[in-house]
């Protein structure tokens, strides 16, 4: 083969048509904040997921400690203890919730529609920071459960609640910002 085979800048040209016409160029700034994105918010359904887990242990150790087996003078569990083991398990449930909704998140459509109407690397920073409060809020969960233990799982089963809804309430912003203008 010759080496003006290679040199011919019409193959260049067709291997860039290619990555163009699928929507794809190698060093576009969105193309890696459309990336930063999916990576981050991995992390932050990572974070849920290991805080769900430390509930789930405290779950557990609540339920050996409050819920012994049935005995004939003691066939049924005490009420109170049935319905705290549920309040844990409802907040381990919400954060695996959470957890699939921020990874299930939509991030905007890499196609020249998209870019007709919107700033597509304005948006993904905007996306970015909206992404920062999730993180901030799931690291904070994690960070008191992988410290806490039963009883501290226990006395701030709310506060959990409350940061699941709170990063349910910014992923709808990062909805809305997603949103066509009409």
């Amino acid at each position: 083969m010759s080496s003006s085979f290679y040199s011919d800048n019409k193959w260049k040209q067709f291997a860039l048509n290619l990555f163009n016409g699928w929507g794809y160029n190698f060093y576009r700034v969105a193309n890696q904040l459309r990336t930063d994105d999916l990576l981050v918010r991995g992390k932050a359904a990572e974070l849920l997921a290991e805080a769900r887990r430390d509930v789930v242990e405290a779950e557990l150790a609540y339920r050996r400690e409050h819920l012994p087996p049935p005995t004939r003078d003691k066939p049924f569990p005490d009420p109170e203890a049935t319905r705290q083991a549920k309040r844990i398990q409802a907040v381990a449930d919400e954060l695996s919730a959470v957890a699939g909704v921020i990874t299930s998140a939509p991030v905007p459509e890499n196609d020249r529609m998209w870019e007709r109407h919107r700033d597509e690397t304005g948006t993904l920073q905007r996306l970015g920071e909206i992404d920062l409060r999730v993180v901030e809020l799931a690291a904070a969960v994690r960070e008191s459960t992988r410290e806490g233990g039963m009883q501290w799982v226990m006395n701030h089963l709310d506060d959990m609640q409350q940061a699941a809804h709170e990063i349910r309430d910014v992923l709808k912003q990062r909805e809305g910002l997603l949103r066509i203008p009409s």
